[in-house]
């Protein structure tokens, strides 16, 4: 899951109040034949290899390097082996790597020095630049619905000084785009006093001076000394940014309706910190298990289950946003849900389940018709086995946002990011409250052992039963039972299903 996420999406909070399960009022889906197939060791057996693949390969297994590469082989030959012709789906995206340690630092009327990754972090396409200047407020009244998201709230900005804007309202790169035509010569993007850290996230495309995000203590302590007398700020930054390669891999069960296909979701990705175990190791090593053994389920895959692989979703969702363009709309119109499993074990975890009916009134966009519906699958199940979830808004944070924008039905589940877990779900779910549910988000320390495996293995059940249920039926989502209605209205004819699960006479 991406931190870009939080850029793009402009600073909206991951955590949401505690929901408590109540199983007599929840049929839920079915007893799960695939949640018995698919099981936690064999789906850490996975984790495992892309660890080693990490390892192997410079730590990361990030777009555009070769842990990444050697991850997508590692899929597809996985995929071949269970049976499947899987598609490798090329695309060129604008590669980021930071060369060297950055410098955020006051240098008058006192000096003080910022550390790197702990009071800020460097936005993922920042330019490369040494920047010493003054320092302006722009729209310093702002709460963090509108700071530097018009033009207007740079009027007077004096050209050649360093912005000073609170994160919130819009792109990243919107505020960096104004503050560059107010002549700005670096962007110092600071975070909302509700988050906890610095603003790590995406300008989503190249940009050709230093942008970085403090923390909103940094922030907001400067912008107190700029309107009290003046601020001197040097940013430097040392970045790359050039175009490469990144790759989806989609495969199609060869059991189902190809008219009426629910894609499941995960990225093949991590950042350039660390080999991404959790994000998003835990939803590629679920994929790649229910891959393998969805075969069993035979004739109860009634519609096409396509499994895909996003590639650079830490890039900004690139691999789903281009995989949705290249659709025509005749492919999309045959897509009836998409469920996305990015984070599914976080070791200090909460079953996030997104808001597919927008209950909580949290989300950016309208989910589209039947979300809700995949929401209530998700939440029967856990509320089944006497298991909480929490409502997680859609707030753009991951692969789904191509396909609700594209107005598809989608839902998915999720273990927690760099959200801190409150003393309510504490409670609920044990772990520790005031802490991340994943303290190693996006850090060198998401591998193997980062993991909570009661958890995680709630996760990996979930994930399974309800992609069985909607490949089974789709009515709830769609309305779409057209192989049943096809057979009462011929009951004197025998049907057998045909080679892709399409109910056929013979």
């Amino acid at each position: 899951m991406r931190r870009a996420a939080l850029a793009v999406l402009a600073g909206l909070s991951l955590t949401a109040a505690t929901a408590a399960a109540t199983p007599a009022q929840a049929a839920g889906p079915a007893q799960s034949k695939l949640a018995g197939l698919v099981t936690l060791k064999n789906v850490r057996h996975h984790q495992l290899n892309l660890q080693k693949i990490a390892d192997a390969n410079g730590g990361n297994r990030a777009a555009g390097l070769p842990g990444n590469k050697i991850t997508i082989k590692y899929i597809a030959d996985q995929l071949k082996r269970a049976g499947y012709s899987p598609t490798i789906q090329d695309f060129e995206f604008d590669f980021w790597q930071e060369l060297s340690e950055p410098v955020f630092a006051q240098t008058a009327p006192e000096s003080k020095t910022f550390a790197p990754h702990t009071d800020y972090e460097t936005l993922q396409y920042s330019g490369t630049g040494d920047v010493t200047a003054p320092a302006s407020p722009v729209d310093p009244g702002a709460t963090g619905t509108g700071s530097g998201c018009e033009a207007a709230d740079f009027t007077g900005f004096p050209k050649g000084h360093i912005a000073l804007i609170q994160r919130g309202g819009c792109f990243f790169s919107v505020k960096a785009d104004n503050a560059i035509a107010a002549g700005a010569t670096a962007v110092v993007i600071y975070q909302l006093p509700t988050e906890p850290g610095p603003v790590g996230g995406t300008l989503t495309t190249p940009y050709d001076i230093p942008v970085v995000g403090p923390t909103n203590a940094v922030g907001a302590a400067l912008v107190q000394q700029a309107q009290n007398g003046g601020v001197t700020l040097r940013v430097k930054t040392d970045t790359l940014n050039d175009k490469r390669t990144a790759t989806n891999v989609i495969a199609d069960t060869p059991r189902g309706r190809a008219d009426n296909v629910v894609v499941v979701g995960a990225h093949n990705d991590s950042v350039t910190a660390g080999p991404g175990i959790n994000d998003d190791g835990s939803g590629t090593a679920t994929l790649l298990e229910m891959a393998k053994q969805i075969h069993k389920l035979g004739g109860k895959v009634r519609n096409q289950v396509r499994f895909a692989f996003w590639g650079a979703e830490e890039e900004g969702l690139l691999g789903s946003q281009h995989y949705v363009d290249s659709l025509p709309q005749a492919e999309r119109d045959k897509i009836a849900l998409m469920l996305d499993f990015d984070m599914l074990a976080s070791p200090n975890y909460v079953n996030f389940v997104y808001d597919g009916d927008d209950s909580a009134g949290e989300n950016n966009v309208e989910p589209p018709a039947g979300s809700g519906a995949i929401e209530k699958a998700f939440n029967d199940y856990f509320a089944k086995r006497k298991l909480a979830t929490d409502p997680t808004p859609f707030n753009g944070r991951s692969d789904y946002n191509a396909f609700i924008t594209a107005g598809i039905p989608a839902g998915g589940i999720f273990t927690g990011a760099e959200g801190i877990k409150t003393p309510e779900q504490a409670k609920v779910y044990g772990g520790e409250a005031g802490v991340a549910y994943d303290p190693c988000y996006h850090a060198v320390c998401d591998r193997y052992d980062n993991v909570d495996l009661k958890g995680f293995d709630h996760m990996i059940d979930a994930t399974a039963a309800v992609t069985q249920l909607f490949a089974h039926s789709t009515l709830t989502v769609n309305g779409n039972e057209l192989a049943r209605k096809q057979a009462q209205a011929r009951p004197n004819e025998r049907t057998v299903p045909d080679e892709i699960g399409l109910y056929a006479t013979r």
